[in-house]
């Protein structure tokens, strides 16, 4: 009976016990999922990672261990700059590699979102959006590449546009639509589940050329409200410890100093961060220090022989050779006074078969000028010999303004030239090895009124970001060009410019005299480049500017202007045209691009 009892009880199943049984299994299923879930949680939160196009960000404090830390460094890839953040013991690390990474001399400032207050001010002409498509991207690189920034790779936006943990701001200049400044951010709350809740800006950086004030201050407060918007409690940031005007914006934001680490490769792009420093390097402009921060990477030897001057020699292998700027011991005498005589120039490439602008002296008579002027409509006026736009006077329609210019002219070679105008803008060529290495127009000065500066304001303060944009070597003279310019458009330093009113100042595009100068290597016409290149050829000459008068860069209608045997190579960034010059003077150290 008993026996029975247990059959019965076996095959028999009180009520609720099917419900019971399955809610057991929910239960360990549910609580396997936990684990699961739990896992993986734990597996996203270890040893993170982030691609940021141009380089890797590695949260530090993730890592299970240093040697984790800093085997993950290792493999950063070339062209790249990765970022070892928030590391807890930096000696411990580089005791491990000190020959492979180095302690980056850089600050690092925390914003307190908690307590961040907002300024709702627009800043005029600039409209600051989100990141929205492919057609982004291409100006967000040439911003990065005009402040010298490592460039993202093309196809980096596209892979990580829905990447929740990444945000990118950027202005964009409401006149012209380009892109003028950008910053970039990321929620460590999304990317790894930071129980801190906090966040990091990278990347912010702002057009040198850019014209309105106040961009960079716009972009980090956007940042700011959106992550406080998101509930995050803070935003950190590294600086290098030197940049004392950005470091002036962060604190006048409310960011404040923490005592947290980043450590770097030591690499091509760092060189400058851990190298041993070169004697009166810092005293180099910037078209000399360009070439000489890639001879550096190169590991070329590097002698500043007069730095005021921008001379320098180069050794390696045996070889050596002196420089100043562009110009080196390859250029020789003969291509150097060619270059040097504007009229001389034009006889050379003209014999090549480039078109040139008619010609002649000034000292050829009042009567010649006058049919000359009367012939062309507009001239002009340049000395024989100069350099920098001295002395250069653009688009001369009367006889007296035609003698006031030749008179300015003479104060920098008794030599004056009278020249046909050629309507259109002003392009420059630089051949390296007769190829070229970078095309890029170059705009006349020109400001843009706020509705309470007079054009004398407005010209000191564009002069002065020009100055810092360039290293000092940018200003715009408020000289007699200038005045005459002026009152051709019935205007005068004293005028009161209208809010959003946009003048030339001066006819001249040259770099020197406040033009700005815009990259157009990639969409320059075929026939352009191979009339610069016959140039160089004419010349003899391994180095040099070649200026164009175009009517457009796109099209091949152009006109010769001038060869300069020294041009500026920091003009052209990012094109690598320092790279070019280090591949002529030592081919053996070139690296494969």
């Amino acid at each position: 009976m008993k026996k029975d009892e247990g059959a019965v009880a076996v095959h028999t199943r009180p009520r609720g016990t099917k419900a019971v049984s399955h809610r057991l299994n929910r239960l360990r299923n549910s609580s396997n999922d936990a684990g699961r879930k739990k896992a993986g949680a734990a597996t996203r939160n270890r040893n993170v990672v982030l691609d940021c196009g141009w380089g890797r960000l590695l949260f530090a404090q993730t890592f299970e261990s240093t040697d984790a830390l800093l085997a993950e460094l290792r493999k950063e890839a070339p062209a790249s700059r990765d970022i070892a953040f928030y590391v807890r013991d930096p000696h411990v690390l580089l005791s491990l590699a000190p020959q492979e990474i180095f302690l980056d001399p850089s600050h690092t400032f925390r914003l307190d979102l908690s307590t961040y207050r907002g300024v709702n001010r627009r800043t005029r002409g600039v409209t600051i959006r989100r990141f929205a498509s492919e057609a982004d991207v291409e100006g967000i690189n040439a911003v990065y590449g005009a402040c010298g920034m490592v460039q993202v790779r093309p196809d980096f936006f596209s892979a990580e546009r829905d990447n929740r943990a990444i945000t990118y701001f950027i202005a964009q200049d409401d006149a012209t639509g380009q892109i003028v400044g950008t910053v970039t951010g990321i929620d460590h709350q999304r990317l790894f589940d930071d129980p801190e809740r906090g966040a990091s800006l990278w990347c912010l950086a702002v057009h040198p050329q850019a014209r309105q004030p106040g961009i960079g201050e716009k972009l980090v407060r956007k940042l700011a409200e959106h992550f406080q918007a998101r509930g995050l409690s803070y935003i950190d940031l590294s600086v290098v410890h030197d940049n004392d005007k950005a470091i002036k914006l962060y604190e006048k934001l409310g960011f404040r100093r923490v005592p947290l680490f980043v450590v770097k490769r030591k690499n091509a792009i760092n060189e400058k961060f851990f190298a041993q420093p070169v004697e009166f390097y810092g005293e180099l402009n910037p078209y000399a220090r360009l070439i000489v921060d890639e001879a550096l990477r190169r590991g070329i030897h590097v002698e500043i022989t007069d730095a005021a001057g921008g001379f320098f020699r180069l050794s390696h292998g045996g070889r050596s050779i002196h420089c100043r700027e562009s110009l080196s011991e390859l250029t020789s005498s003969v291509a150097m006074s060619i270059c040097d005589d504007k009229a001389t120039t034009r006889r050379f490439v003209s014999d090549a078969g480039l078109l040139v602008a008619e010609q002649m002296e000034a000292d050829a008579g009042e009567v010649e000028m006058k049919a000359f002027l009367a012939r062309h409509g507009k001239l002009v006026v340049k000395p024989a010999r100069g350099e920098q736009g001295r002395g250069i006077s653009v688009g001369i329609e009367t006889m007296q303004a035609l003698k006031t210019a030749i008179r300015q002219a003479r104060t920098v070679c008794e030599r004056v030239l009278l020249e046909a105008y050629f309507e259109g803008q002003d392009l420059r060529l630089v051949v390296i090895d007769r190829k070229l290495a970078a095309a890029a127009l170059r705009l006349p000065p020109r400001v843009v009124g706020d509705g309470k500066s007079t054009i004398r304001k407005l010209i000191e303060v564009q002069s002065r970001r020009r100055a810092v944009a360039t290293g000092g070597e940018s200003r715009i003279p408020m000289d007699i060009e200038t005045r005459r310019c002026l009152a051709e458009q019935e205007l005068n330093l004293d005028t009161m410019l209208e809010d959003g009113r946009e003048v030339v100042v001066r006819k001249a595009a040259n770099l020197h005299t406040g033009g700005t100068i815009h990259d157009v290597t990639a969409r320059v016409h075929p026939k352009l480049v191979k009339a610069a290149c016959r140039a160089a050829e004419a010349i003899d000459i391994p180095v040099v500017g070649i200026d164009f008068m175009v009517r457009s860069p796109e099209m091949e209608d152009y006109v010769f202007i001038e060869a300069n045997e020294r041009p500026g190579l920091a003009n052209h960034e990012p094109q690598p045209t320092a790279e070019h010059f280090i591949d002529l003077l030592f081919p053996g150290t070139s690296p494969a691009r």
